[in-house]
């Protein structure tokens, strides 16, 4: 290193594993399980702009099914992140928002969004060279 350079690594904010003594319960694990199920981020991505119908939502996600559609929409519901509004006409006319908690969800899964765009050519260069190596 020269005089005018130093090496300068960022450091990771420690994380309490849910579960240890420091942190009895931290909702973490029940907010990955509900992250990691494969339609919730683009539901809440269509749902983001605004309210839709049920139509609306399944038209915009390509590849989803009716039943998968239901269940992501009610575990949404009933975990707090989308409101549910039912008119009563005849058909009745249902249509899905997201709640406060789930804009602040929104929020948070778009940072990451961000991050993974920043990040991408690096993940891929360390699987190529991982996959080089054990190949």
């Amino acid at each position: 290193m020269s005089d005018t350079h130093i090496n300068v690594r960022p450091t990771a904010t420690p994380l309490t594993p849910c579960g240890s003594n420091e942190h009895e319960d931290c909702g973490l694990r029940m907010i990955l399980d509900r992250l990691g199920e494969q339609w919730t981020v683009m539901t809440l991505a269509e749902l983001s702009s605004g309210p839709k119908r049920y139509r609306e939502i399944e038209k915009a996600l390509v590849g989803i099914s009716q039943r998968m559609m239901t269940l992501t929409l009610r575990r949404l519901e009933r975990d707090g992140y989308v409101l549910r509004h039912v008119e009563p006409t005849i058909p009745p006319s249902v249509t899905y928002e997201l709640s406060a908690l789930g804009h602040s969800f929104s929020n948070q899964v778009a940072s990451l969004a961000e991050w993974c765009k920043q990040h991408k050519s690096d993940l891929e260069h360390a699987r190529a060279i991982f996959d080089e190596k054990h190949t």
